[in-house]
């Protein structure tokens, strides 16, 4: 019974060396969002290919195991099990005894707090998923006494987590669009600079989205940011007014509905206007145009009736801003 005893501690001293080897080693942690990851397998892969091309092997005559090797690296490890029995393949045995038999030679007490330093580290080694991100950013936003910077933080964090369409998809799920859209009431204005710039992410080319920030009725809250003081803003809310009018029947009719037609003249027929919203403006005013000739009905958009803005667009024309004359011809070629 003691030798029985004595081989399961040894087995579960192993265990503890094992994990502190991986939670403690060397690897360097690489990560293109917030968290770490292990991110080694393509060097690792790297050099497992280029070691067979040297000693001329056949790639094809690899063992199992070289595959389940390459796949661990390339894949990262699925389980806790599987990273284990990786580590313990490719370790010195004897240097794991040895490690193992110091291991036995703690206190119950040492002994439990290297565990607990052991679950701390395997802790900061998981990645988080997109959807965990961006719930731990909304409810950020959603915590009234978050300083400015942290505001600010989480709203960036967002805005790069929304790019993925999936990700867009899952946002009112969360709660996103609703905390997202409460921030373009904020008093500061780079914080109602990037939400808008995060509706509009969100919702080009993603119908669903699109929608979704419709019927919150937030449409005509980004036509008046649009006459902002701050051009950034401003800039922001157009881009956020097309991407969610775009090839959409419903929001271009609340964008007539809203007198957009006129939010476009004061944009074009000021030439004190930033160059950035003449140009969004002639490429969401071809966009209507392009949308009207596909569905080919009889029914005549309001602009076409505007000559204040109808000369303002042809007024243009003269502008030395080269891309300004790509859109416009753009639009002349509709």
């Amino acid at each position: 019974m003691g030798r029985r005893t004595n081989s399961i501690s040894t087995a579960a001293a192993t265990l503890l060396v094992v994990l502190a080897a991986v939670a403690g080693g060397e690897r360097v942690n690489k990560s293109t969002s917030v968290g770490s990851f292990w991110s080694t397998a393509k060097e690792e892969g790297d050099l497992l290919r280029l070691k067979s091309t040297v000693a001329g092997a056949d790639l094809s005559d690899r063992t199992v195991q070289e595959e389940e090797d390459e796949r661990q690296l390339d894949g990262g490890f699925s389980s806790l099990e599987g990273m284990l029995q990786w580590t313990i393949g490719h370790s010195d045995p004897e240097k794991l005894k040895e490690a193992a038999l110091d291991m036995q030679r703690l206190s119950p007490e040492e002994l439990k707090e290297r565990q607990m330093e052991i679950k701390e580290l395997m802790e900061k080694l998981k990645t988080p998923s997109d959807s965990k991100l961006m719930k731990i950013a909304i409810d950020d936003l959603n915590n009234s006494s978050l300083s400015l910077e942290d505001r600010h933080r989480a709203l960036q964090e967002l805005l790069i987590l929304v790019e993925p369409i999936d990700n867009a998809n899952d946002l009112h799920k969360l709660g996103g669009l609703t905390a997202v859209i409460k921030e373009l009431n904020y008093p500061n204005p780079e914080i109602r600079t990037i939400s808008a710039w995060i509706l509009g992410k969100a919702s080009q080319n993603n119908p669903l989205v699109q929608n979704q920030i419709l019927e919150l009725g937030i449409l005509a809250k980004l036509m008046e940011m649009v006459h902002s003081e701050f051009t950034e803003e401003a800039t922001k809310a157009l881009y956020a007014i097309s991407a969610l009018i775009r090839n959409n029947q419903e929001g271009q009719h609340l964008f007539y509905g809203e007198a957009g037609e006129l939010m476009l003249e004061n944009i074009l027929s000021n030439s004190s206007v930033d160059i950035r919203l003449h140009r969004k403006s002639i490429y969401l005013l071809a966009d209507l145009v392009e949308c009207q000739l596909e569905r080919r009905n009889d029914v005549e958009l309001p602009f076409f009736s505007n000559q204040i803005l109808l000369k303002s667009v042809v007024d243009l024309i003269a502008s030395p801003d080269l891309d300004l004359q790509e859109k416009f011809c753009r639009l002349y070629m509709q």
